[in-house]
């Protein structure tokens, strides 16, 4: 299949066509109770979590890969990273334009790894968040790198000799993935699916890897930042495993740095003591 099946270079580094989404107070209210979210100001509808800057930009995210990726190849993608980068807060109201581009792939013995830089602006063109998605097409080696990658955020591993500055508990729901599917608009069949799951190697029905990520984010909000959204600069997560519906979670933080009044806070997220959210990175203004 090596043999036959190419990424198209032609493809790299070109926008993809805009998509447009307008942001509802209830679209923002369903998505925070679609993800435990405690925060008032998510819950009212006042300002979107941070998390639900995917929704609007959804559509955007695939076109890229289909200027590149082989279409026989699209089956066999799966999440790897997801970093957002905030400029400005997404507010009911808004009308949002998001376009994307593949930046590079790189090779593996495993897969192919790639990586989606995608804009999204308001009306007026200002821009409010951009984000860094790595997708992994399983079993299929490009047998090269183009490109680049997306910004770095790896653990840094000397900050397990320290103590970490928050560790918190919280629990995903046997209904989670049946809430945050529409909330989402995600609806792919391994998330709502037994039987689908289960032809697809998995154990079951599993969640979405930025629900996952959601419960992190206000997890760390809450802890560190008194539920302030405004105070987030950039979110970043590996995500390592498949989490199960009706599963805890346990997110632990070290302060990594702190340089012109914003402190980098690394994470990871467990689920019985395997790691499944790595190389998280929060970026908070204090």
């Amino acid at each position: 299949m090596g043999e036959e099946l190419r990424f198209d270079d032609s493809g790299l580094g070109v926008w993809a066509e805009e998509t447009e989404f307008e942001v509802t107070r209830e679209r923002i209210v369903e998505y925070a109770r679609a993800t435990n979210d405690p925060i008032p100001a998510h819950l009212a509808g006042d300002v979107a979590p941070p998390v639900f800057a995917i929704v609007p930009v959804f559509e955007a995210l695939m076109m890229p890969a289909l200027d590149v990726v082989p279409i026989e190849l699209i089956g066999r993608l799966v999440h790897g990273e997801q970093d957002f980068h905030f400029h400005r807060l997404i507010r009911p109201g808004d009308r949002l334009v998001s376009r994307g581009r593949m930046i590079g792939y790189e090779g593996l013995p495993n897969g192919t790894r790639s990586t989606i830089h995608v804009e999204c602006r308001d009306q007026d063109g200002e821009l409010v968040n951009e984000q860094y998605v790595t997708a992994f097409f399983r079993g299929f080696d490009a047998g090269t790198k183009k490109g680049e990658s997306g910004p770095a955020h790896a653990f840094d591993e000397t900050l397990r000799g320290l103590a970490p500055v928050l560790e918190t508990s919280q629990h995903l729901d046997a209904d989670q993935t049946f809430r945050y599917a529409p909330a989402a608009g995600d609806p792919m069949p391994i998330h709502l699916d037994e039987q689908v799951a289960k032809d697809a190697g998995l154990p079951g029905i599993i969640a979405h890897g930025l629900c996952t990520m959601a419960f992190t984010s206000w997890a760390v909000l809450t802890g560190l930042a008194d539920g302030d959204v405004h105070r987030l600069r950039r979110l970043a997560v590996r995500f390592a495993r498949v989490v199960l519906p009706d599963s805890d979670l346990t997110t632990r933080v070290w302060r990594a740095a702190t340089s012109g009044g914003v402190t980098s806070y690394a994470f990871e997220t467990s689920v019985g003591g395997e790691v499944v959210v790595k190389d998280g990175l929060a970026e908070i203004v204090h």
